[in-house]
């Protein structure tokens, strides 16, 4: 039974898909931890300064998917003991919050609100999950993880040297990275 997501509509067998999806991206940026063992888990961020790492999953209430909020968005601080914690309000507001526009039902626009030219979609597939996908050398793509080079600067203007964006190819179920300059 082929697998369709909403729009646009891409045809993937069920199965493929579940098992390319846990196997995709099973290393980090060399020596950084990867995040493992959230079902909820839509992709991670991390970046050159540490190995605090952004993880990025869906939102639910009351076993509902949070329709104003269906993505929340956290820090797991390896640096320090490994512990979950949430963004500051800083943090949410002018680098790592996720701004969401509600498409259709089951469809969601994200955009990170220091990065607005980068889109993301929010989408359930009628296997019953919900993927964030990207598009990745002109291919479109589930993400799995975006690295941030960053170079000095600060924290309100940080010097990023490129973004890379890691995902499984939806067409051919492979793994696919890009860099790009913000």
């Amino acid at each position: 039974m082929p697998l369709i997501f909403v729009t646009p509509a891409r045809h993937l067998f069920a199965a493929v898909v579940s098992v390319l999806v846990s196997l995709v991206s099973t290393h980090a940026q060399d020596g950084f931890p990867v995040p493992a063992g959230n079902v909820n888990q839509l992709f991670y961020l991390q970046r050159t300064s540490n190995t605090n790492t952004i993880v990025c999953e869906l939102n639910y209430k009351d076993g509902i998917l949070n329709e104003k909020k269906p993505v929340h968005v956290f820090w797991i601080r390896y640096a320090d003991q490994g512990q979950r914690e949430e963004l500051s309000y800083v943090q949410r507001t002018f680098a790592y919050g996720i701004k969401t526009k509600f498409l259709s039902k089951d469809k969601y626009e994200l955009r990170f609100v220091s990065y607005k030219k980068y889109a993301m979609h929010l989408m359930k597939a009628t296997n019953g999950k919900y993927y964030v996908f990207v598009y990745i050398r002109g291919k479109q793509a589930i993400l799995n993880r975006l690295f941030i080079k960053i170079n000095g600067g600060s924290f309100w203007s940080p010097n990023v040297e490129y973004m890379e964006i890691k995902g499984l190819d939806i067409t051919n179920g492979n793994e696919i990275v890009e860099r790009i300059k913000p």
